[in-house]
């Protein structure tokens, strides 16, 4: 079995990149897209109530920035083709600065959605675009470490990002949230100008290699696993809050410290998972799934009272914390030739589960009540175990 190493190669070896400098500037910016897409979690019943409409149809400002993000992201790296990296990713970042300002301003939820639009454009361009750059930055013998530095950006943003959204929430209002969110996003495009070295395109990314990917029995898998993984995930984490409230019995003023618990579980879970994922990528996968599944499912059971569901919450971050890092390792283990055309069909699944996970897990709050939330999601994490566990993987041979 190939490790992450072995796909960099020679080529990672002669990178003369900004090094590990250039790469603290993506895990900023994968922090900031991130926080800017999962900020209504932590604020949903406020926004819900200052623009008149239901939880359920609130989760909508999270499913519209997750499809612009799944369609955008492949879209953007074909248009941008032979345009250098960096004045793109510094763009996109200054659009996601203006559209998080402009959310905060919305006076009313078509506003507020057409500002998560721009988001959803700008996370999936930056964030296609920043994971499969550590091989361009780094030596070869430092690509897992680097590729789980940038994706540590994905898990400090439920440490920092959605709880302290939630905080600035509760002191200063939603919309001093996400205030502060386009501030971040302005000061991170100033860090990219800096820190980024020229980036020009390696070869400018077509639609037909983007589509023969998929002739790959391996990177179907690995997709089908990404799709299962976040869709189950976010179909219950996008409801938390009310989930908190009406089945742990948690008051308003607990949930953003449950909330750091679980995202200090996922920093953790990223590192764990990036470092299991560089030597085996199925095992590991195995392994998340199987604990991502138990602890969504334990939730209704084992999750009553804080002490339960402060527990329940840790063991979902660490689980969850290794999904990005390892799925995106399986896939650049798999297809090493196309590491942007695989980033982006990464990006494009990985934010269409978020969006079609937050819209399903939304019908089953208003349908079915908010336990049954936590059934679907645990339900399609068993769903990823199976794929990971039957599906051809990295050391297999294709179709």
């Amino acid at each position: 079995m190939k490790t992450i190493e072995e796909t960099a190669g020679r080529d990672g070896e002669l990178r003369r990149g900004a090094g590990w400098p250039a790469v603290g500037g993506l895990a900023a910016a994968t922090f900031t897209v991130v926080t800017s897409e999962m900020l209504p979690v932590g604020l949903l019943t406020p926004i819900g109530g200052a623009l008149g409409v239901t939880d359920g149809t609130a989760g909508l400002t999270l499913t519209v920035a997750g499809v612009v993000a799944a369609l955008g992201a492949p879209v953007l790296t074909l248009a941008v083709r032979r345009a250098d990296r960096r004045v793109v990713l510094c763009g996109l970042m200054a659009m996601l600065a203006a559209a998080n300002l402009l959310a905060a301003w919305a006076p009313d939820f078509g506003v507020m959605l057409a500002a998560r639009v721009l988001v959803g454009l700008g996370m999936g361009g930056v964030w296609a675009l920043a994971a499969g750059l550590a091989v361009r930055l780094v030596a070869a013998r430092s690509v897992a470490a680097a590729t789980s530095l940038i994706f540590s950006g994905v898990a400090a943003a439920s440490v920092l990002g959605v709880p302290m959204g939630t905080l600035i929430g509760q002191l200063g209002g939603w919309r001093a949230a996400l205030v502060v969110v386009g501030v971040l996003a302005a000061l991170v495009t100033g860090a990219l100008a800096v820190l980024l070295p020229p980036l020009p395109a390696e070869g400018a990314v077509r639609l037909g290699g983007v589509l023969r990917l998929f002739h790959d029995a391996r990177v179907r898998t690995g997709l089908v696993v990404v799709a299962l993984l976040v869709g189950g995930h976010f179909a219950a984490y996008t409801y938390v809050r009310p989930v908190l409230e009406e089945v742990s019995g948690v008051g308003p003023g607990v949930i953003s410290t449950l909330l750091l618990v679980y995202g200090v579980a996922g920093v953790a879970g990223n590192f764990v998972g990036g470092a299991g994922a560089g030597r085996s990528p199925r095992g590991t996968l195995v392994v998340i799934s199987a604990v991502l599944a138990g602890a969504v499912l334990l939730v209704p059971v084992l999750g009553v009272g804080v002490p339960g569901a402060a527990a329940l919450l840790a063991v979902w971050g660490l689980a969850y914390g290794g999904v990005s890092v390892s799925t995106q390792t399986w896939l650049m283990v798999v297809a090493p030739e196309a590491r942007e055309a695989a980033s982006a069909l990464f990006v494009a699944v990985f934010n269409a589960a978020i969006a079609l996970g937050a819209f399903g897990g939304g019908r089953v709050v208003d349908g079915w009540g908010i336990t049954a939330v936590l059934w679907s999601g645990g339900a399609l994490a068993v769903g990823a175990l199976v794929a990971v566990g039957v599906g051809r993987g990295p050391g297999v041979g294709r179709v």
